[in-house]
């Protein structure tokens, strides 16, 4: 369909959530969508091959490549925030890890005022998504959209990680989706045939052909266009116009948890003060707006291994490199079709805790920082992160010009909390290489190093060398209190015909990778969108 001036909806952000609402709204053909994008299309080859975030951790083009603000909580570091930019979004450069995280997260959103969204109410979603190779049962689904795939081979780093986990009284577990998310396994992932599934290929590539959805890429939204306190579409920046698009029913955004509050405020709905400090007239004060940001904090322990069995081993030879590329192109299986992260583990670390309330991702390669250039050493890692932080942050603007990145305000490891269960991660991780099945294999640890025996050693391990695992969350959370953005139907508060659909509606972040979580957001909010249309 050629562009036209008016949509029934207009979706803002080409990511994990906005391919999977143009697919499902633009179904039967009844309503026209279009869907804008800041990014490009997804034609580079690295997107699709699993291990190629790699490539596109630090792209300019496919990567918004944002920093934090000096973190003082992190001995003033700027932590970098990569984000996905082009079709697929964050979908088209993640890890690929298939986790929902655990039931209670999502009965703690409904007793925060969410109805709809516990665990019976979102699982129907996660199983409507899912195409997973193991088959249908009652927690899986076998032909939704998103491919879920297992790792077709062990690896025997990964074993021996999974013998020293049984040493310490941890299980294996199967299914980290199943019946119980504690345990070691592998983790299962967003893949088929050796190739990502994204929601772009999953979602968006069978939907384009429809005539009434339109993409429009290299388009990046500046702000919602308002009639009073009513959304009646979007303005835009492409090809260096500034060019609006009318939506007949309502807008959508589905930027992120970044950049949708961003247009939030840019549009005058947010805290007030701070936005009349900018002058920008205010339409609706929000206080939320950009609060409660939350995010995973990834603490990565390095060793050297004793046998060249490491991805690192593969990557620094040449005639490796090309043997497991060949693996990819002939039979795409391999390393190349896998990724980097492939053990996983849930664990209990602090007395008080109920569930799991760390997770490890076990990697057969190392480096300094995630996507870098990996050591020149046979090296492998353990990451650690707190399911749960209870450290909050903030995303605010940094001025009124649209095209600037917004400012970001992590503030991790601000709580007691939050630095217990780093300090106590951290020592299970180290635990675990001290095991007697992983003494073949560890060679020394390469950081933190020994030196660093204190927990105020490790603390400040903790303050220079930890980063985002890539899961920022809740910055225009749902709930019924004075600081929800949204309802529990995704509307923004005070604002007809406007909703958020992405990860900044958590009100708490899920107990594991937020992907999957992202794509149920999306799949209900068509159903609920649909269902609103059809009321009125």
């Amino acid at each position: 369909m050629a562009p036209a001036p008016s949509f029934d909806y207009v979706v803002v952000g080409a990511g994990t959530a906005g391919c999977v609402l143009a697919a499902r709204l633009s179904e039967g053909g009844t309503h026209s969508v279009l869907l804008l994008e800041a990014g490009p299309e997804d034609n580079y080859v690295w997107i699709h091959v699993p291990i190629g975030y790699g490539k596109t951790m630090f792209h300019p083009v496919y990567n918004w490549g944002f920093y934090t603000e000096p973190e003082p909580t992190m001995n003033g570091r700027k932590v970098y925030w990569p984000r996905g930019k082009g079709l697929g979004g964050c979908s088209s450069i993640n890890g690929l890890i298939y986790i929902r995280g655990q039931p209670q997260d999502y009965d703690g959103w409904a007793a925060q005022g969410n109805a709809g969204w516990a665990w019976r109410d979102v699982l129907p979603y996660f199983r409507k998504l899912e195409s997973n190779e193991r088959g249908a049962s009652e927690l899986h689904g076998a032909d939704g959209p998103l491919a879920a795939s297992d790792i077709p081979r062990k690896h025997e780093l990964i074993e021996a990680i999974g013998a020293g986990a049984g040493e310490l009284g941890i299980e294996r577990n199967p299914d980290f989706n199943g019946e119980r998310q504690e345990g070691f396994g592998y983790y299962q992932l967003n893949t088929r045939g050796g190739w990502r599934s994204s929601t772009a290929t999953g979602y968006l590539k069978p939907a384009r052909a429809r005539a009434n959805l339109a993409v429009a890429v290299n388009a990046q939204a500046t702000r919602v266009l308002l009639d009073g306190r009513r959304a009646t579409g979007v303005e835009y920046r492409q090809g260096g116009e500034t060019k609006t698009a009318t939506a007949r029913r309502e807008v959508l955004l589905a930027a992120g948890a970044l950049q949708s509050p961003q247009l939030l405020q840019l549009s005058g709905i947010g805290p007030g003060p701070a936005l009349q400090r900018l002058g920008i007239p205010v339409v609706a004060d929000l206080p939320g707006v950009g609060e409660n940001l939350q995010d995973h904090l990834q603490l990565r322990l390095i060793y050297k291994c004793r046998k060249a069995i490491t991805t690192n081993d593969d990557l620094n030879s040449w005639w490796r490199s090309a043997k497991i590329g060949l693996q990819w192109l002939l039979f795409r299986s391999g390393p190349l079709a896998i990724g980097i992260n492939q053990g996983g583990m849930f664990a209990t670390v602090l007395p008080d805790s109920r569930t799991p309330d760390v997770q490890f991702h076990f990697a057969t390669l190392s480096a300094d920082m995630a996507g870098a250039k990996v050591h020149p050493f046979s090296g492998f890692t353990f990451s650690v992160c707190q399911l749960r932080p209870s450290s909050r942050g903030r995303v605010t603007l940094a001025s009124p010009d649209p095209l600037a990145a917004p400012l970001m305000h992590a503030n991790y490891l601000a709580t007691d909390l939050d630095r217990r269960c780093a300090l106590a991660g951290v020592r299970l991780a180290r635990r675990l290489a001290g095991t007697r099945a992983m003494q073949p294999y560890v060679e020394s640890e390469y950081r933190p190093g020994p030196a660093a025996a204190s927990d105020d050693d490790l603390i400040e391990f903790c303050r220079n060398w930890g980063a985002t695992i890539f899961h920022p969350v809740g910055t225009c959370a749902m709930g019924g209190d004075a600081q929800a953005v949204v309802d529990a139907r995704l509307r923004v508060r005070g604002v007809a015909g406007l909703r958020v659909v992405d990860c900044s509606v958590m009100p708490t972040i899920p107990s594991g990778n937020t992907a999957a979580p992202v794509v149920m957001v999306a799949e209900k909010a068509g159903d609920l969108i649909r269902e609103d249309a059809r009321a009125g």
